[in-house]
């Protein structure tokens, strides 16, 4: 699996350079987002720009991934998408759960804003 991860301000951003999303290559970039998770900024966009094919299975672990930065108090959001991958998680029934932005700036502007969101609720909790 070829990627390109840019470490910005308040996120990671990975660039899959790969056409298709196989199942195959679901648990090495699982392993991948899973450990950027742990890692300060802790914050992700995946920038899908390359990719024009995306497995059911590969469909499946970006939502459950999702989940798992969302349940962790960290931002993930998807940017780039191709109309063809677009409508293949429309078709597969997971592209309403999916946090997804047309360019790259709007998921920087996304991210910025959960960490407000998330640095209010915490002032509201204390």
């Amino acid at each position: 699996m070829d990627v390109k991860i840019d470490t910005k301000e308040k996120f990671y951003e990975v660039q899959l350079l790969e056409p298709h999303l196989t199942a195959n290559m679901t648990a090495d970039l699982n392993d991948l987002l899973s450990e950027l998770q742990n890692t300060p900024p802790k914050n992700v966009v995946l920038n899908l720009k390359d990719v024009n094919k995306i497995d059911p299975e590969a469909a499946v672990m970006l939502a459950k991934c999702q989940g798992e930065y969302y349940d962790n108090s960290h931002s993930f959001v998807m940017c780039q998408l191709s109309g063809t991958v677009e409508t293949a998680l429309d078709e597969m029934g997971v592209l309403e759960v999916l946090n997804i932005t047309p360019t790259l700036s709007e998921a920087w502007d996304i991210v910025q804003m959960e960490e407000i969101e998330r640095e209010l609720l915490d002032g509201l909790e204390d």
